[in-house]
């Protein structure tokens, strides 16, 4: 898409009250939004994107500042990375990525929080056996927020 059309497209929703705009052109996508701190641009291929596997999450770093909620010092949350949705299985005919008292290993996917029609894998950390699970699939998840809490194996 020619940078032209978008920087037109910007000024239209710039000096309209629309809040947004979508459009499509082949294969091509834009969809301009107005947010509360300006105009915002997320180009979408028309076709669907593969899942991209995300880094492990540092549990115990991002619950940090998550909010006031404090965890047993023996067990370790596993916070979202991501705000998005929450699904325990890859699909609802199959059985969960892990379930309560499950024994984990580092690297394990534990659920997989959708953004955006992506499908992100949420692996661990920790070895460890889960002890909570604190969401339902189809549950919407903030950035932080903690998803399941490991027990450590003793060495």
């Amino acid at each position: 898409m020619d940078i032209r059309k978008v920087k037109k497209l910007i000024e239209l929703l710039e000096e309209s009250e629309l809040t947004e705009i979508e459009i499509s052109e082949g294969e091509e996508s834009i969809r301009l939004s107005r947010g509360t701190s300006g105009t915002e641009m997320y180009a979408v291929p028309a076709q669907a994107m593969p899942p991209t596997p995300l880094s492990t999450v540092s549990e115990t770093s991002q619950v940090d500042g998550v909010g006031s909620e404090s965890f047993p010092a023996d067990k370790v949350p596993v916070v979202s990375p991501m705000v998005g949705t929450y699904y325990a299985s890859p699909n609802p005919d199959t059985s969960p990525y892990v379930e309560l008292g499950a024994e984990v290993s580092v690297g394990d996917t534990l659920c997989v929080i959708e953004a955006m029609k992506i499908f992100n894998p949420v692996d661990t950390e920790n070895s460890g056996i889960v002890r909570k699970i604190f969401k339902h699939s189809g549950d919407p998840v903030e950035f932080g927020e903690p998803l399941f809490l490991i027990e450590p194996l003793s060495p």
